[in-house]
């Protein structure tokens, strides 16, 4: 019970928003009674809350994942990474949503627990890029902090206008978002 009022809350909260998204339209749509909820999440902010941990806890395995893949490069785990984000618009479209627009309703102590595990996340890929400057992937002088901030603010923002089933695949998305990254927009006398 306790996935499925996760389940439609995010559904809820993805069409309505949180704030316009009562306890009641939440137990209406599952069909309980509020009882059930309140058996399970003190508030509709803990439910908000454990949305969040789960979306990045999941992000995380999986970064985890590419990350200790040892015969890729750098670029090619930054690749997988960012593939791995644009993905999940598809895959869990609406909970990437609700995880980038709903975190303001968290109260402090929530944001707090949440963004242990965001930071932990955008700390893991500046990692990452050290680690392909040592290589000698990525250009020395980078300021690592602020290339990851500026990667994550590009590919999170996606949740909003991209489209999985538009003319543009994921793949060619990553693609784009990767070029951009590593090669920037200007021209190039050398490119073909």
């Amino acid at each position: 019970m306790r996935g499925r009022i996760i389940k439609e809350s995010i559904d809820l909260f993805d069409k309505k928003g949180f704030s316009k998204t009562s306890i009641q339209d939440i137990v209406d749509t599952i069909g309980v009674t509020k009882g059930t909820f309140y058996y399970y999440f003190k508030s509709k902010q803990e439910l908000l809350r454990d949305i969040h941990l789960n979306y990045i806890k999941e992000l995380l395995k999986e970064q985890e994942v590419i990350l200790n893949d040892e015969y890729i490069s750098c670029k090619e785990k930054l690749n997988r990474l960012i593939y791995l984000i644009i993905k999940n618009i598809k895959v869990h479209g609406k909970s990437a949503r609700v995880f980038n627009r709903e975190v303001r309703h968290l109260d402090q102590e929530q944001v707090k627990s949440v963004n242990v595990y965001r930071k932990e996340f955008r700390l893991n890929l500046q990692k990452l890029i050290v680690e392909g400057k040592e290589k000698g992937e990525f250009r020395e002088n980078l300021k690592n902090d602020i290339v990851i901030f500026g990667i994550l603010g590009m590919v999170n923002r996606s949740y909003n206008w991209y489209n999985p089933e538009g003319e543009v695949s994921e793949e060619e998305l990553v693609n784009i978002y990767m070029d951009l990254i590593l090669n920037g927009i200007k021209l190039d006398a050398n490119r073909t």
